[in-house]
């Protein structure tokens, strides 16, 4: 058997995982920065700064709302090599931007450009859906969560340490990470998406709430289990973009003190999302994968909500952590339910789902943390946005149940007897 194949699909995978590590990058290096980067450009204090990082995450997410269709469509049509590639040039300009932003309007103007590239997610993640079959579908969007959670510490690491030095220096240290990527990209990236699967470009489709109606009316039965990833991604935001200000407001946490927590919640996802994963689905199934790690995120984010000590916050990110074992079933349950060619356009509306989660979230979470910090609050409770978020997570648990009993949605055991 020619192994040439099969040695370029491992580097391929190779080089996906390390885009999708340099996208949660540029999330990690901003969660522990971000709060004392707006207080010293903005003159402003710690409650205050949290409204404007949710303001920051509004247009990112805008753009990615406005863009993760059209990319998701343009690599149906042209290929998803291309699509990778350009958005990771991208990237490296958006880090540059940060790095230099003299004034909070500046790091809006790199949040734009972050929205723009960061919206190729939806391909990297079709790259995936076009190179796996059966059951090693879902083993392979656990590598993608294993990407996430070492991009986690990385990015947390890169952020606390090298921002302690020089707020400048880690997104400097990304920009490069993410130029290089796409260079290594020109020369080991093969084509996922053969001629015969293209399809012509539809702007129709391409529109991001149109896309989303489209897969939910051909595809009804994916309609409620999209509804609970709905809720998944927005009680997410609520430890994805306010864990540092958490922190610094209710422990006084220092910023190696916040990084020192990110590394250790990246180790414990990396073990889950690439090791733990891949004996749960198959033993399991995906179903009880979904429940299950549902209900943990909700038992970790009200643990979080009324910790008392800082020590605490090491225990009780661990349930909330192992709720991503829902994730990647999460992921192959929707991608087993489309035709090959149209994975990119799947993947955009996910991204879509995402992208209005990061509009909707942050805002919600910001203000509701504002609201129970600042000096003439009637209730000081910063662990106030956990329990929202918890509760969504409650519902999306709901959501998921009805969705299987209504849909009778495959698990991981009718899908390895398609493999």
């Amino acid at each position: 058997m020619d192994q040439k194949p099969k040695l370029k699909r491992s580097a391929a995978l190779g080089f996906i995982f390390i885009t999708i590590f340099i996208d949660v990058l540029g999330l990690g290096i901003i969660i522990p920065v971000l709060p004392k980067l707006l207080q010293t450009i903005g003159h402003i204090d710690l409650s205050t700064a949290s409204k404007y990082s949710g303001w920051l995450t509004f247009v990112y997410a805008t753009m990615q709302l406005v863009f993760a269709s059209i990319l998701g469509n343009l690599s149906d049509r042209y290929g998803r090599r291309p699509v990778l590639l350009l958005s990771l040039f991208g990237f490296s300009i958006d880090y540059l931007v940060m790095a230099f932003a003299p004034t909070i309007a500046w790091l809006f103007v790199g949040r734009f450009i972050s929205g723009i590239t960061g919206a190729s997610n939806a391909t990297a993640t079709a790259y995936i859906a076009d190179v796996s079959t059966g059951d090693k579908r879902a083993a392979n969007f656990g590598l993608v969560g294993a990407a996430s959670g070492f991009g986690f510490i990385i990015g947390i690491g890169m952020g606390a340490y090298l921002g302690a030095l020089n707020i400048k220096f880690p997104f400097i240290a990304a920009a490069a990470f993410a130029f290089f990527n796409g260079l290594y990209g020109v020369f080991v990236l093969p084509e996922s998406l053969s001629r015969r699967h293209r399809r012509k470009f539809e702007w129709k489709r391409a529109n991001p709430i149109g896309a989303l109606v489209r897969m939910g009316t051909k595809h009804k039965d994916l309609a409620t289990l999209m509804w609970a990833i709905t809720l998944v991604y927005i009680g997410q935001k609520a430890v994805e973009y306010l864990l540092s200000f958490f922190l610094f407001e209710k422990f006084h946490w220092t910023l190696s003190s916040v990084g020192t927590l990110g590394i250790f919640i990246g180790v414990v996802l990396v073990g889950i999302q690439g090791g733990l994963i891949r004996y749960t689905i198959p033993k399991f199934g995906q179903r009880k994968n979904i429940v299950a790690g549902l209900l943990l995120y909700a038992l970790g984010l009200t643990l979080i909500a009324f910790a008392s000590q800082g020590w605490m916050m090491y225990l009780f990110i661990i349930p909330y952590c192992l709720g991503g074992i829902s994730g990647p079933a999460l992921q192959a349950l929707t991608t087993s339910k489309v035709a090959q060619n149209e994975q990119g356009e799947l993947q955009g509306a996910i991204t879509i789902i995402n992208s209005m989660s990061v509009i909707i979230g942050p805002l919600i979470f910001s203000y509701i943390f504002y609201h129970f910090t600042n000096k003439n609050t009637f209730l000081y409770f910063p662990g106030a946005p956990y329990i929202l978020a918890a509760i969504l997570m409650l519902i999306s648990a709901g959501l998921a149940i009805r969705s299987f009993k209504g849909n009778k949605l495959r698990d991981a055991s009718e899908l390895k007897q398609v493999g």
